[in-house]
């Protein structure tokens, strides 16, 4: 393999983490961030997890039903803003189309898959890279279940399911919930059970990007960071082949360019004709401080009908939900913040210092499916590594090894069935 210049567009969580296994795949590497920070947009405040197993996408059947009663509670977790945009209502229309059993359930599993690699790549980067200081914990995650009728179906599906044989995940009663994660016995909320999976890990998504770009700047093959706007493309007219960015501070060339910048990677492609169906879901945190004489949750923690996640990060416990269809809108929606907060003192009261938590808002760019998009485009010279939704910081590790194999001439480690750009 001759050794390529590959210029990564993102500094975000996905591009940095895909900067490093292509430096570590042995070609030089530049990082393109418009930003004069990294890993400042949806990597900033995120929900932390690093959930392997918990990654059913949101389109299943029975959502849209659901999703009519979200739009009708106040501290729903679905909010939806209509807007005069061919990528919202196409994207709409795609999502509704993925919202049947059969589908979720092959996506499903094809996330699993694509779990089960990332966490053996994050321990590979782990190994080389030695990431410190970033929260790193495997307290297993718990999701619990309000609605006994809800609860009697997963945990049925768990029991007939061959799948977890190896016991990672079980079924819990209330009282079992509680003796596991004692913070629970201080919540009115009445729960009829849980899954509880094993071996699920939280970190400060934002404290490893950083710690990773540390580590990159002393790579023999990282050529840098460039904080520039991305414009467009400069193409090799002749073949049709990308040949360089143009930026706000010139032209940057390469051999090989990876578009991994979130939600802006949808407006890049459209300048090459290339449709990324990609829509932003907008989500919202909470990060409290702990002090001594809290009583944090130590397991992580999902309300399955709220859509509401509970991590201890460090000294602090972040609050994560919402999923709101609104555009490229950042701004923080006061109404969305106190129903966090109402949530959050109503499930663990005595966890944190709520009155000095810390807000935040950010755009998840996700694929109607729920499957990332990874690999080849239509142009060469071009690769996607793009639309992780909410669970881009649990992906980012295996899907930026799998692009690294890629540009690198070799065949994927894993199916890209359901992984790639769908062709026209």
């Amino acid at each position: 393999m001759s050794m390529k210049h590959v210029v990564v567009i993102g500094g975000g969580v996905v591009g940095l983490t895909s900067a490093w296994c292509l430096a570590e795949a042995g070609h030089r590497v530049s990082l393109v961030e418009r930003e004069p920070v990294l890993a400042n947009g949806a990597s900033r405040a995120n929900g932390g997890q690093l959930s392997y197993r918990y990654v059913s996408p949101l389109a299943d059947e029975g959502v849209p039903l659901k999703a009519l009663r979200w739009l009708l509670d106040p501290d729903g977790p679905l909010r939806f803003k209509p807007e005069a945009s061919w990528q919202q209502w196409s994207w709409l229309a795609a999502f509704l189309a993925k919202c049947r059993g059969p589908v979720n359930r092959r996506t499903t599993a094809r996330l699993l898959a694509l779990g089960a690699y990332s966490r053996d790549s994050f321990a590979h980067l782990q190994q080389r890279a030695q990431l410190q200081a970033i929260a790193l914990r495997s307290p297993g995650k718990l999701v619990v279940y309000r609605k006994p009728a809800e609860f009697g179906r997963v945990a049925a599906r768990l029991r007939a399911s061959t799948a977890t044989d190896d016991g990672a995940e079980r079924a819990l009663s209330h009282d079992e919930c509680v003796a596991l994660e004692p913070a629970l016995a201080h919540s009115p909320a009445e729960l009829a059970g849980g899954i509880f999976s094993e071996g699920e890990a939280v970190a400060d998504c934002h404290a490893l990007s950083l710690a990773l770009a540390e580590r990159l700047r002393s790579h023999p093959n990282f050529r840098g960071c460039v904080h520039a706007e991305v414009q467009g493309f400069s193409l090799d007219q002749a073949h049709g082949r990308v040949r360089a960015l143009r930026t706000n501070v010139g032209e940057i060339g390469g051999d090989e360019f990876v578009l991994a910048a979130g939600l802006q990677s949808r407006a890049l492609a459209a300048e090459l004709g290339i449709k990324l169906p990609i829509y932003p879901l907008k989500g919202y945190s909470l990060t409290a401080p702990i002090a001594a004489d809290h009583l944090p949750p130590v397991v992580s923690v999902t309300d399955f009908e709220k859509k509401i996640l509970y991590a201890r990060i460090g000294e602090q416990l972040r609050v994560a939900a919402m999923v709101d269809l609104v555009g490229e809108d950042l701004r923080i929606d006061p109404g969305r913040i106190a129903s966090l907060q109402r949530a959050v003192r109503a499930m663990f009261p005595r966890a944190a210092d709520y009155d000095r938590a810390e807000t935040w808002a950010g755009l998840r760019p996700a694929t109607p499916s729920g499957a990332p998009l990874l690999g080849a485009t239509p142009v060469p010279g071009l690769w996607l590594n793009v639309g992780h939704g909410a669970l881009g910081f649990t992906f980012s590790f295996g899907s930026a090894r799998i692009v690294a194999e890629l540009v690198s001439g070799r065949t994927s480690p894993l199916s890209l069935d359901g992984l790639q750009l769908p062709r026209r």
